[in-house]
């Protein structure tokens, strides 16, 4: 069975080089950033307040996020507030699905293969 997989069109801009968003989705506390800002938008100073670290750290990660378009920035005043770009996780859902199919089509050929071992004991 010959399995094409998509490439991930997404990692390089035609213009420039960005980060690559897997690597950036690998790191626990962007992950943790991601969960917030899916709810809703807040500024560095709000998610600073949910860590043990310092803003400067946290604007370090935001940069990454940005970087692979997995966050927007909306300025409001004098403050910026982050939030999740659901498109570009659409994108990284997309890529993921393929796997998805292929662990399925694996279990179910798994299933099957029990259920003949299962039936032929009989």
């Amino acid at each position: 069975m010959h399995i094409y997989l998509q490439p991930i069109s997404f990692i390089y801009s035609s213009s420039q080089m960005r980060r690559d968003i897997f690597q950036a989705v690998a790191d626990p506390t962007r992950r943790a950033i991601i969960v917030m800002i899916a709810l809703k938008a807040m500024t560095p100073n709000a998610i600073a307040e949910n860590f043990q670290m310092t803003r400067q750290a946290v604007s370090k990660h935001l940069r990454i996020l940005a970087e692979c378009e997995l966050v927007t920035q909306e300025y409001q005043g004098r403050e910026i507030y982050y939030s999740l770009d659901i498109d570009k996780m659409k994108e990284i859902d997309l890529w993921m699905e393929q796997f998805r199919k292929i662990w399925e089509r694996r279990y179910d050929q798994l299933d099957t293969l029990l259920a003949n071992l299962k039936k032929n004991k009989k």
